[in-house]
């Protein structure tokens, strides 16, 4: 039989059978399936086919494709400019989108931002947006490419014709125990980056307690499978395998993270922020040379970087944030987004040195708090979250303040505190195990599919 003709229980069986599906046959199944001829439980038996024989490189790519080809892609012809995007799997505290899209733009790079909401311990980009007063993110297309064109640089979030089938199948990956799969995945994030129309894209993809991939191996394989469609596609991509093992910078929380990103535009440096510094500078510089606009990784973190002294980086922001709708008082005479009503310090109970801040419990800590969401379209609040006095490295005596905790009802304290109460690691040498210094360059890997 010709392997193109093979109907749906053919290909869950082959598939089941450790086999290759055919363009087409995916193409078929991800069509009839988003458009409702496909029933769930043969799509679900698909998927669990999938997760425990995997897919090919071939396969991933013709996945890929097809699930952009549910929908619409942006239009973004009448943008002059080389178009960069950027993407991360997500981390705790991680804020890097806010940094990394102002300093490539404010180096020439056009950047294209369709991004998601947080969900679990990992916060999302438009949550933290969404925490400046007046700024609109639920833009159609064709705002979004007339932000684009006027500012280089907008933050966006996915419509509902971009990549539909993707959301319907990660429903279902979602109640089927198939999420975690790298190829899967990898079809789902870069369906909706390909959409986007860009020429470029740099990945940070997460390493970490606190990251989706845990390990460092599974994260390259991640990017690897990612790069290699970027590649099929014909967008060269970057990926950067980054550490998530504590939380990224100090502040953890929508409204407390985008204080720390504006700190960071206005040329200061907040303690506790050189990791974050150095993750920026690495996917920055990453974009400016797929853009064209620096020959080396080293001579666009440089740039980039400098941006962040100029100026150049915070005027870019502005203008984004006043072209989407914010308060622009709030943003440029105050430094404070809002205060949640109650805080709490959570204080050191021994001397010695930190050994390590346990991203995950703080990301879970944040949740109970009201910072995260456990379900899809949850509300936050902006106001809640942790920052950090101590991270790796750092001397603590007892009685010490490690973090100070921002919540609004005293049961989200109760819910938190004995979660957030784990996450420092406090050692002396005496102990009988080492004790860190602050942790090496966060870039661990870096994939290209050039």
């Amino acid at each position: 039989m010709n392997r193109v003709d093979r109907d749906m229980l053919a290909c869950i069986e082959a598939k089941r059978d450790g086999q290759e599906l055919t363009s087409r046959e995916l193409a078929a199944f991800v069509r009839d399936f988003t458009a409702g001829r496909c029933p769930d439980y043969q799509a679900a038996a698909l998927l669990m086919a999938i997760y425990f024989q995997g897919l090919s490189r071939r396969e991933t790519h013709a996945l890929t494709q097809a699930m952009l080809a549910s929908g619409v892609r942006a239009d973004l012809s009448d943008v002059a400019g080389p178009k960069i995007g950027k993407h991360s799997t997500g981390g705790v505290g991680d804020k890097v989108s806010l940094l990394t899209g102002p300093m490539a733009a404010a180096c020439g790079v056009v950047v294209p931002k369709l991004s998601g909401r947080g969900l679990g311990h990992t916060g999302g980009t438009l949550d933290k947006l969404e925490a400046i007063p007046g700024l609109r993110t639920d833009l159609s297309l064709r705002r979004f490419a007339r932000v684009l064109g006027a500012t280089g640089l907008c933050f966006a979030g996915q419509t509902a014709d971009i990549a539909p089938a993707d959301k319907k199948l990660y429903a279902l990956r979602d109640v089927t125990g198939t999420v975690a799969h790298a190829g899967l995945i990898a079809a789902s994030i870069m369906s909706k980056k390909l959409a986007e129309n860009l020429d470029g894209l740099v990945l940070d993809v997460k390493a970490g307690r606190g990251a989706f991939m845990p390990d460092a191996a599974g994260a390259t394989e991640l990017a690897r499978a990612m790069a290699d469609i970027g590649a099929r596609a014909g967008v060269r991509v970057t990926a950067l395998v980054t550490a998530m093992d504590e939380p990224l910078g100090a502040r953890v929380g929508n409204a407390l993270e985008v204080e720390e990103a504006l700190a960071l535009l206005r040329g200061e440096e907040p303690p506790g922020c050189a990791d974050l510094q150095a993750v920026c500078g690495a996917v920055a510089g990453a974009m400016l040379v797929l853009g064209g606009r620096a020959a080396t990784p080293g001579e666009g973190a440089a740039r980039a970087l400098a941006t962040l002294r100029d100026g150049s980086a915070l005027a870019r922001f502005l203008a984004m944030a006043e072209a989407q709708g914010a308060d622009m008082a709030t943003l440029r005479e105050a430094r404070r987004l809002g205060r949640a009503p109650r805080s709490h310090v959570l204080r050191a109970e021994r001397d010695g040195v930190v050994a390590g801040v346990d991203a995950l419990a703080v990301g879970r800590g944040c949740v109970r708090l009201g910072a995260g969401r456990l379900v899809k379209n949850a509300p936050i609040d902006p106001l809640c979250g942790v920052i950090l006095r101590k991270k790796t490295g750092d001397r603590a005596a007892s009685g010490e303040p490690l973090a100070e905790i921002r919540y609004s009802e005293p049961a989200q304290l109760e819910a938190a505190l004995p979660i957030l109460g784990t996450a420092w690691d406090i050692r002396m040498p005496e102990d009988g195990a080492p004790v860190p210094g602050p942790p090496p360059s966060p870039v661990l890997a870096t994939i290209s599919s050039t």
